[in-house]
This record gives structure tokens, sequence and C-alpha cells, in this order.
């Protein structure tokens, strides 16, 4: 069953389309994943699912109803986690949720059980008579989703909740995610990092330039560029290692370096037999092969062959 459907999105700024004739199905129950570069729509996008920005042509369903026509009620439906913290910097944890679930329709005894619930389920209590002005980036990231979860939406949709927060709190929110989603909430998730969306997303889709350009699990789409290899190879040192002329050798798609960790990664062509050439590289540049290993494509392969650009650019 569709919980979401768009039909023919555009959205314009000026002169500039950001959603493109787009089209998009939203399953009841599923993590749908959205992944794309800077200035491919999906912040926008976003917005046109949360009924915060209207688009200039084609149409947006919520339960199968018109968004159009859909009443306040059903509106109440959905929950939206912008990327920027939208709290109020005045209101304390708890003032900030219960005005939050205040604006659903929530009120009396059952307003005060959503508050307390959602601060228990995010493990707030400890910080509820604080201001956000007194708490960390990552728990004002908690805040940021206690306000938009709290009159328990059938549909949330986060825009990179975890960006600038420490690794404990990020892995807290991905299991916050899991739990809502077990539980019942449909979720749509952006973010760059792609550990978290194979991780957490049951279907992926790749937006550039406006347009859905590929969707599915993570395994489908890795089977899409399956003319790929790639090879890591592990030295005592990479200082002096010239990337650029290891990029000239014939069949090398993209190479990325880790410094720290004396590791580097080259997607190549499968259709090109260049081992030897790579190889000889290192030798001629005196960089010592302490290891080489070839692995399947991952998700950031897919992204960089179908839009020419990595996640984080």
């Amino acid at each position: 069953m569709r919980i979401l459907q768009l039909k023919n999105i555009t959205k314009r700024f000026e002169d500039f389309v950001t959603i493109d004739n787009l089209s998009l199905d939203i399953m009841k129950g599923e993590i749908y994943g959205l992944v794309g570069p800077y200035g491919a729509g999906k912040t926008t996008l976003l917005g046109i699912m949360a009924g915060l920005i209207k688009p200039d042509r084609g149409e947006v369903f919520f339960r199968e109803q018109n968004a159009a026509l859909v009443n306040k009620e059903m509106s109440y439906g959905i929950g939206f986690v912008p990327q920027e913290i939208a709290v109020y910097d005045e209101f304390s944890v708890y003032e900030n949720i219960k005005f939050f679930a205040s604006l659903y329709g929530l009120k009396g005894k059952e307003l005060n059980n959503a508050v307390n619930q959602t601060i228990s389920l995010l493990e707030l209590e400890d910080y509820s008579k604080k201001t956000p002005a007194m708490l960390t980036v990552g728990f004002k990231r908690l805040l940021n989703i206690a306000c938009s979860i709290c009159h328990k939406p059938t549909l949330l949709i986060l825009d990179e909740p975890t960006v600038g927060i420490d690794t404990q709190t990020r892995n807290f929110i991905l299991q916050i995610i899991r739990a809502l989603n077990d539980a019942g909430t449909t979720i749509v998730y952006t973010s760059h990092y792609i550990d978290e969306i194979e991780s957490l997303c049951s279907k992926i889709g790749i937006i550039d330039h406006g347009k859905i350009i590929a969707q599915g699990s993570s395994e489908e789409l890795k089977s899409i560029i399956t003319d790929t290899t790639t090879i890591i190879i592990k030295s005592s040192s990479i200082d002096g290692l010239d990337e650029r002329r290891l990029k000239k050798i014939n069949g090398v798609i993209d190479v990325q370096v880790d410094m720290p960790g004396c590791s580097i990664k080259i997607i190549s062509s499968k259709d090109v037999n260049n081992l030897d050439k790579i190889i000889l590289f290192f030798t001629n540049n005196n960089i010592s092969i302490k290891n080489i290993e070839s692995t399947v494509p991952d998700l950031e392969m897919v992204f960089l062959t179908l839009t020419g650009r990595r996640l984080t650019g």
C-alpha cells in the first residue's frame, strides 16, 4: 500500500528547475533512503513531501488522498525533521516538545502523555528543564526529532538528522528510527553518510538534477555496475603518492586515498586488465605494497558511476 505518491512533480526557483517531472511512490512500512549530490533537489523534494513547499506542477497523494485537498487532521499524520535545528531557544526541552505537540492538535491529558512518552523514548529525562543553549549538538538533534514525532506520525521525513554529531548519539538516533519503523512508522531518510543509508534503508533512491535516476534495494543498485572492480592497496607509507597520475592509468575510474590508514581504493573497469600497470606505478614511485585485495562494488561506487560525483560532493 502506498502511503505517499508523487506524480509528475516539477518545481522551479526562478529559471532553475529543482524538481523535474519526478514521480515516486513511498510504500507503507518502508524506510526509503534518498541520496544525491549537493544541489540535486533533495531538500526541496522533502519539503514537497511534507507539504511545506507547493509544487509548480504535479500532484501529491498522502494515504491515497490528494494532499491539496487534505484537511488539517489528515496532515497531522506527517512529521518532518529539518536539517537545520528548528526549536525555540527560550523554551526548555519539555516546553519545546509540548508546544510542537499542541500544534498537532493534542490537548490536556493526551498532550501531557505524548510529551512524557517522547522524552522517555529519546532518553531526555535529565534534560527536560534545560534550554537548547545548554545542550550539546547531539542533544539538540534529539530535541529536533522529539518535536517532530511527539504526535506519532504515520510518515516521518528526516533531512540529514545526524549531521555534526558524535558517533554514540548518531547510533542512538539510528536505533530510534529503527524502533519507530518497527512500530509502524514509514520513514523517508536522507544522509550524506552512505553507511547509514545502506544499513538503515529497505529501499534507496538516487536523485540528481531533480530526477530519480535509480532506485531499489542496496543489492539491486549494486547490480547496476557489475562492470567495475575495486582494488584496495595498503602500504606502510603513501607519502608522495600522486593520485592524479594514478587516475591516468587506462581503465582507472576513481582513486580514493586514506592517508591515516595508508590505504588506496582504486575503482577500475572490469574489462581492462591493468593490475600490472597499477603495481608498476607503485614500484616506480617507491611506494611499498603490503597487501592487495579486490572487492565487489559498494553503494558509494554506484553513486559515483551514476552521478559522476561523490556523495559528499
